[in-house]
């Protein structure tokens, strides 16, 4: 079949040719773009924090009329009250283990900074690496569930306690892996010596664990998802966190024990609803706006998909109701069914083809506009080839139904109508 007839037909019909290559166009430059931002968004939301996450849950609370730990008296009184809370806690019969916490994976509640082989080099360009520093004792791994591959665990002589206005950096620490690989390449980090933001006293690395994210999940963390640093200290101040890992099948229990446990042991102090969450609440919180945004885009992209292809099925029947007596001419003079339904498949590609051609540029454009204003990363090729494919077909698959009805025309049924 020659393509003469079929450009000849399509001249005729410019404005509907134009239209529908234009929201093919549109079509594909949305689609690939939200595709992209749905996997992203998928891909976030199924990332691995680290640590065994279920049976744990976090608790907060505030004291009232507690010091506020400027002074050595009101340090040392705070940390008798946090020990108090951690000792009844770990007597509970349906807790396996306590720990004090700043923070966990999703909280979005960090403590940054950045760490060196060098002294004094935190603002040094190049010379520090960022890192999420994450504060406990020595039940702080086990209670976690994170995977130490090299040195030792916390011990108790490890543990200090500080204010939180004490900058006194620790002089031992248990990293991640990707910190140990990328400050040691290629040998280990045991015993070696860094330096913490920016400090000129050295602090030691006594182990090293598989991985631990970090709190945040914008995509500013992105950079550093693993780099996390854990030192043993407990932060003395007005409120606490911790994190608590229940006997499997005893969450619930422990969960709801808590509130009337601390207040026993001192009924100074704020417990809200928020207060006692499982560690599943804290992910679905964290990833609700990233699902949110998965389910929008998506909703989007059917909807896209499916107004085009209602288009092209329009276009395509209001096209073969005028055709009808070319249609029948051309049955009469021999044409079968099949080259009928093959003339509006080949017309059909190349309207498509042409608005795919003209989409795939308004994609990358698109994606350049989000990566300057939104700081989008770059979209592979392979989703803007999938599109094209994925739009032809779509193409292809509307137009089969009035392709089809067309190639069913009676030749004596046109030229009556004639």
């Amino acid at each position: 079949m020659t393509t003469h007839p079929i450009l000849a037909a399509l001249r005729k019909h410019k404005a509907g040719v134009v239209l529908i290559a234009l929201q093919i166009a549109l079509t594909l430059a949305i689609v690939c773009n939200a595709i992209f931002i749905i996997g992203q968004r998928i891909e976030r939301v199924h990332r691995v924090t680290g640590i065994d996450e279920s049976n744990l849950f976090l608790v907060t609370q505030q004291w009232v009329g507690a010091p506020d730990g400027d002074d050595a008296a009101g340090v040392a009184k705070l940390d008798n009250m946090q020990r108090e809370d951690l000792a009844a806690l770990r007597n509970l019969p349906d807790v396996a283990s306590v720990a004090p916490i700043n923070s966990l994976p999703l909280l979005n509640s960090s403590w940054n900074g950045a760490i060196s082989l060098k002294p004094g080099s935190e603002m040094r360009k190049g010379g520090n690496t960022r890192t999420t520093f994450y504060f406990g004792d020595e039940q702080m791994l086990s209670t976690l569930g994170v995977r130490l591959v090299a040195g030792r665990a916390f011990t108790v002589a490890d543990v200090q306690h500080r204010s939180m206005h004490d900058q006194t950096e620790p002089t031992v620490v248990i990293v991640t892996k990707p910190i140990a690989d990328k400050l040691f390449p290629g040998g280990s980090a045991v015993g070696k010596a860094m330096y913490l933001d920016g400090s000129t006293v050295p602090t030691t690395i006594i182990g090293v664990i598989e991985r631990l994210q970090v709190p945040g999940t914008g995509s500013w963390t992105n950079t550093f998802a693993y780099n996390a640093t854990l030192e043993p200290l407990r932060i003395d101040a007005n409120y606490s966190r911790y994190v608590v890992r229940a006997k499997p099948g005893r969450m619930e229990a422990a969960m709801k024990a808590m509130p009337s446990l601390l207040y026993k042991i001192n009924p100074m102090r704020v417990l809200d609803d928020d207060s006692v969450k499982s560690f599943a609440d804290i992910r679905a919180a964290a990833y609700r706006a990233d699902v949110g945004m998965a389910i929008l885009m998506g909703v989007v992209c059917l909807v896209l998909l499916g107004v085009t292809a209602a288009g092209i099925v329009g276009l395509t029947s209001f096209w073969v109701g005028q055709r009808h007596r070319q249609i029948g001419v051309r049955r009469a003079l021999g044409a079968r069914k099949i080259d009928i339904l093959h003339y509006f498949q080949i017309e059909n590609l190349m309207i498509a083809g042409a608005g795919a051609l003209i989409g795939v540029a308004l994609a990358v454009g698109l994606n350049a506009w989000l990566m300057k204003h939104f700081e989008m990363d770059r979209i592979p090729v392979v989703y803007v080839l999938v599109g094209l494919v994925a739009l032809v077909a779509l193409g292809q698959a509307a137009v089969f139904v009035p392709a089809r009805r067309a190639s069913n025309v009676s030749p004596i049924e046109a030229t009556r109508a004639v």
